[in-house]
């Protein structure tokens, strides 16, 4: 195999399946997927988001699905594999990118369904969608796996209990899903600290002050960030790396 950066990070005629992939980091890793020779699959919450990316993607020469879906369903995340290997025939990249973190007042203020709902999204999809597209390139082709952790896993706070717990799982699911799934399926975790996405909008200033003063880069990192590790476990440059957990968080203390 060459080594050469070109061939290194080639994804063509790959074709990625990126859930929230319709804004922030899952918008990103779907449009340089896409610059880097891929195909793409991109499912979100909303139709309209989803096709809009869509649109950039077959601008940048690409073909593109677009799928709206709730990730936390299970039966639709089986609707959504199906729709994309009747497409494509194929799924080479899945990026478990989808996730939520609502605000509340307590701990004793979560409800239950804030909790199932979190749990769902964050991890229950994850698991359903690495069950069935693992399981098929296993039995095909290979493929590559990458999970969309949180610094939030291993520095979790009272503030994002619930997404914490299902990140620390996320984390936990990514070694075990290497294992089940290699020796032709590699399946690794980018652990994003804090990013400045349309989501980091709703974050009080003392938050973003915070940031400032103690990551070691001194500032949140800017959605383009992501793409460098995502390129990498999506294609042969990891071709000897699965099972990792890598934090992408601008050195957080």
């Amino acid at each position: 195999m060459s080594n050469s950066r070109d061939t290194l990070f080639d994804l063509t005629g790959k074709v990625a399946l990126i859930t929230g992939g319709s804004r922030g980091l899952g918008r990103e890793m779907a449009l340089a997927f896409a610059r880097a020779g891929a195909d793409v699959v991109i499912a979100s919450r909303k139709q309209s988001a989803c096709d809009a990316v869509a649109t950039e993607v077959r601008g940048l020469g690409r073909q593109a699905l677009s799928y709206a879906c709730h990730v936390g369903n299970w039966q639709t995340l089986d609707d959504l594999v199906d729709a994309a290997y009747g497409h494509f025939g194929r799924v080479d990249i899945l990026v478990n990118n989808a996730g939520m973190s609502p605000l509340y007042p307590s701990l004793i203020e979560v409800s239950e369904t804030l909790w199932d709902k979190v749990l769902a999204v964050n991890l229950k999809g994850p698991f359903r969608l690495s069950a069935l597209v693992g399981t098929r390139m296993a039995a095909g082709a290979g493929g590559s796996i990458i999970n969309v952790s949180s610094i939030a896993a291993i520095r979790p706070t009272p503030l994002e209990t619930p997404y914490a717990a299902a990140k620390a799982g996320l984390n936990a699911l990514t070694v075990a899903c290497a294992h089940a799934f290699g020796p032709k399926v590699r399946v690794n975790c980018i652990m994003a600290g804090p990013f400045l996405t349309d989501i980091s909008e709703a974050w009080p200033a003392a938050a973003v002050e915070h940031i400032a003063a103690t990551s070691a880069l001194r500032r949140a990192g800017e959605p383009h960030e992501i793409i460098g590790a995502a390129l990498y476990f999506a294609s042969a440059a990891s071709s000897f790396t699965t099972g990792a957990v890598l934090r992408i968080d601008g050195g957080r203390p």
